[in-house]
């Protein structure tokens, strides 16, 4: 049976009647371009999110420290950008970037800490 032709290239599809693809390979690439924009959205968050999590881990060797806002965003942390947040009893939030996070206290500086629960 004879159908018209390939969503990807447009050669004649020979085969089953509601056969969409001419091969594999025009499949993969018409699923590939249509999920390109949200493949790049997503690969560029997931690299400001590792950037973040290197600088506080850089800042924060030993599992606890105190680092200054203004050291952290010339070195490019982006606080638009974070995992998740922890709120205390108390109403503090913390922001993560994967197990490393941090709180901000007076005088524009952060308290850095590590999520244990994600490492056990």
């Amino acid at each position: 049976m004879e159908s018209t032709g390939c969503l990807e290239c447009g050669e004649k599809i020979i085969g089953r009647v509601d056969k969409k693809f001419c091969s594999d390979l025009c499949r993969n690439a018409y699923n590939n371009s249509r999920s390109r924009d949200k493949n790049n959205l997503m690969r560029k968050v997931n690299g400001i999110l590792r950037k973040n999590r290197s600088i506080l881990e850089l800042h924060n060797p030993h599992g606890k420290g105190k680092v200054s806002k203004d050291k952290l965003m010339k070195q490019g942390f982006d606080f638009s950008y974070f995992t998740n947040v922890y709120t205390t009893k108390t109403g503090k939030q913390y922001f993560f970037c994967y197990e490393q996070g941090y709180l901000p206290i007076e005088n524009e500086y952060l308290a850095l800490v590590i999520k244990k629960e994600y490492i056990d």
